[in-house]
């Protein structure tokens, strides 16, 4: 693992961590067309540069999350069943499922398939989602139920099998649910704040060595990157989303994960 590789590894976290792509995929992708060596450090990073994003996240929407207690208690609520999900799950996906590339294809061709057969189905049902706050970001986030932030963070569980993608899991929840897609995609990002933090310090308290020598400023590249592109990234998307659907996302993940399967099979 050099500098170099810890670089272009940031760059593609930041910029796939919130779209429903599977940044974990695209990493994971990343470092076998790169032929880096699959090793724990590689694994560790691969989960713990998402700190970058998170802090992307936590800089352009802290004044909703403080002025909006609110929020904070409905994303927690969201929290818990991931926590419980991944806790249970840690090992097993370390372990067996992170660099299965079988999986990962499977995963994002699925995915990409749900996500627009759900559009479809929404597009039909309701053309655009409006509610009589109009269009205040704020109340449009506080207008999501206790029962809605728990199914979505059911949804988002789902999301511990790598290339399933947390924000595509998210999105299908929320379509499910008739939110507003803005509003989905910033209770998603809100959502990875507790999510990959804690994701990331379980992991970092598991494997404590990625702190240690040249490991840590290899480290610091990739979370510098990942922070700097992840603001790219959420800005992109929300201006994106404000204008179109979610099915360029879906058709994306088949293309890709049939790109994949592809190359497995040659």
């Amino acid at each position: 693992m050099t500098i170099l590789y810890s670089f272009i590894l940031g760059i593609i976290e930041g910029l796939t961590e919130f779209l429903p792509i599977s940044s974990t995929a695209h990493l994971i992708i990343a470092g076998e067309w790169l032929k880096i060596p699959q090793t724990e450090f590689l694994k560790s990073f691969e989960i713990s540069i998402q700190l970058g994003a998170i802090l992307s996240v936590i800089i352009l929407y802290w004044k909703r999350i403080v002025n909006n207690l609110n929020i904070i208690w409905k994303l927690l609520a969201a929290f818990i069943p991931t926590s419980i999900i991944g806790l249970a799950f840690y090992k097993i996906i370390k372990n067996y499922l992170m660099e299965n590339l079988k999986i990962i294809s499977l995963s994002l061709l699925l995915g990409g398939i749900i996500i627009i057969l759900f559009e479809r189905w929404y597009a039909k049902k309701q053309k655009a989602i409006t509610t009589e706050n109009g269009d205040n970001d704020d109340l449009d986030l506080k207008s999501i139920s206790y029962k809605q932030a728990i199914i979505l963070g059911i949804a988002q569980a789902i999301a511990v099998i790598p290339g399933v993608s947390r924000s595509g899991a998210t999105i299908i929840g929320g379509l499910a649910q008739n939110i507003k897609r803005k509003t989905i995609v910033e209770f998603s990002f809100l959502l990875a704040i507790p999510t990959m933090l804690a994701a990331t310090l379980f992991d970092i308290y598991k494997n404590p060595s990625i702190f240690s020598g040249d490991q840590l400023t290899i480290w610091g590249v990739g979370f510098v990157t990942a922070f700097i592109t992840a603001i790219i990234g959420v800005k992109f998307f929300i201006k994106y989303i404000q204008k179109n659907d979610f099915k360029a996302f879906g058709w994306y993940r088949i293309i890709l994960g049939i790109l994949i399967l592809i190359s497995l099979f040659r």
